[in-house]
């Protein structure tokens, strides 16, 4: 039975875990938070569908390699088949550490001077994209829904409309979408943008990312502005970084129509609350509230990335101490910044960074019995992090660049009813969602200076204002309202087909 709706994503839904026996299980993932569950939630939707992802294996010519894993001997409900794409340790090297990772995750973080071109595979990158588009193909009912995820597949949408010429095609971009300057950087600008204007909707978080991608394209095509109209009621159209009045949200290119939107990722707070009303989670949130001895917690989740501004943070923090000696042995940081995989050459210039940092601040204020910063560098389980979160009086999320950031969504619902702080870089685009919350440049040194003072010092009655305000937007535009939002807009593309 062909499915109604695939989804292409190049991570798999699952963990593989090897028994004893050598038996591979398909288990749910660890971490249940970020975007993995939140587009498995959307299978539940349609009667039939297909996840594709890619596998690492040591030989295409293995004849063990399972290509369809069926939703049966996937140990988490799963109510979905996965088909997978067999790439070589080499090719996965060359299509994601380096041509992903080196070449278009600066580019499209506006980090240029980061842009490494000599070394991408570009051959590579389109036979990967190839692949992806084939398996979809086979696997798409002819009435079906193909939706593309991310950067690394941005040559899919062409390769499948040339397979099926009819499909109904829908990219969503997670990641920033740069200025039409930074993004033509990209020698492949042409080809890829060509991709994405053969899908029939193509979506971002926010309409200023969705702006840039409008610009490039009418930079490299004769594409027509067919529809502009103001941004949605809980986007802030004016007075922060990223914000816009204004989106186009139709674009005519030849023949078709190419439906543009901006709909924030949003997050599961049920889960969240469930989580939180867990007995065995209240006792983990009492030991953490024992530990601290009334001293203030002041949390920052993420991953070691350049982009991420944990340098810049920590910097921060140092200086807090040093200007406000009052505060030693009063507040304590706890960051939890996973370290990357194996292979990531750009990111362990930056690691070795912050592990430097950590340890300075440490070393120079920590005594007997405080030490002022507590660095994680492995995942920490869901459940746990909501434990910070519930206990944290600060949460400080502060990325140069991010295309959405769902710590602060997560972190302002886990503090229902309790006040709480969230400094906010105004370069994320949950900052055009969040405008109460304390939005800060992290470029100056003097305005993160400001944040983390009004963060410490904010009166409590502030504080739940703020917080309720927020709870209110992450709650109404929740991850449930991002996929209806996607859905509305296929079921629109239906009934219009072609211009």
């Amino acid at each position: 039975m062909k499915s109604s709706l695939v989804i292409l994503y190049h991570r798999q839904p699952y963990d593989e875990v090897m028994d004893e026996d050598g038996v591979i299980h398909y288990k749910a993932k660890q971490s249940p938070n970020g975007i993995v569950p939140t587009l498995k939630s959307f299978f539940s939707n349609v009667n039939q569908g297909t996840w594709v992802a890619w596998k690492e294996v040591k030989s295409k010519d293995n004849a063990e390699f399972k290509s369809h894993i069926p939703a049966e001997e996937i140990e988490d409900g799963a109510n979905y088949n996965v088909r997978r794409i067999a790439l070589t340790p080499d090719q996965v090297k060359d299509f994601y550490h380096i041509t992903s990772k080196e070449a278009f995750w600066p580019i499209l973080h506006s980090f240029p001077y980061h842009f490494t071109y000599e070394t991408s595979n570009w051959e590579n990158f389109r036979e990967v994209n190839r692949l992806f588009a084939e398996a979809a193909c086979e696997e798409a009912a002819d009435d079906a829904l193909i939706w593309v995820h991310d950067y690394n597949l941005w040559l899919v949408p062409e390769y499948i409309r040339k397979i099926k010429p009819n499909a109904k095609i829908a990219f969503f971009h997670h990641t920033p979408f740069p200025s039409v300057d930074v993004f033509n950087i990209l020698p492949w600008r042409e080809e890829i943008v060509d991709s994405l204007l053969c899908c029939d909707i193509v979506g971002f978080h926010i309409p200023r990312y969705s702006q840039n991608f409008v610009n490039v394209a009418r930079s490299l095509r004769s594409v027509e502005v067919v529809k502009n109209t103001v941004v949605p009621e809980h986007i802030t159209p004016v007075g922060t970084a990223l914000a816009e009045p204004e989106m186009t949200t139709q674009l005519r290119w030849r023949d078709r129509i190419v439906n543009i939107d901006a709909f924030p990722v949003g997050t599961n707070p049920q889960q969240i609350l469930e989580t939180l009303r867990n007995p065995e989670t209240k006792e983990r949130y009492e030991a953490i509230l024992e530990r601290l001895q009334g001293r203030k917690l002041i949390m920052s989740a993420g991953r070691v990335d350049y982009v991420k501004g944990v340098r810049e943070m920590l910097e921060a923090y140092g200086r807090l101490l040093e200007r406000r000696p009052e505060l030693q042995g009063k507040v304590n940081m706890m960051v939890t910044c996973v370290s990357p995989a194996s292979g990531m050459r750009v990111y362990e210039e930056a690691q070795n960074l912050i592990e430097q940092l950590v340890g300075e601040i440490n070393g120079r204020f920590a005594t007997f019995d405080w030490i002022p910063i507590m660095l994680f560098t492995q995942p920490i389980p869901f459940d746990d992090l909501i434990c910070y979160y519930r206990a944290a009086d600060v949460c400080w999320t502060t990325p140069l660049r991010d295309g959405l950031n769902l710590v602060a969504k997560e972190y302002v619902v886990a503090r229902e009813g309790k006040g709480g702080t969230l400094i906010l870089s105004e370069f994320v685009g949950a900052a055009v969602e969040l405008p109460q919350a304390i939005l800060t440049n992290p470029y100056s040194m003097d305005r993160m200076d400001d944040a983390i003072d009004q963060a410490l010092d904010m009166p409590q009655a502030e504080q739940e204002q703020r917080m309720e305000k927020m709870y209110k937007t992450v709650t109404d535009y929740d991850v449930a309202y991002w996929g209806d939002r996607l859905f509305e807009k296929f079921q629109e593309i239906q009934k219009l087909g072609k211009a």
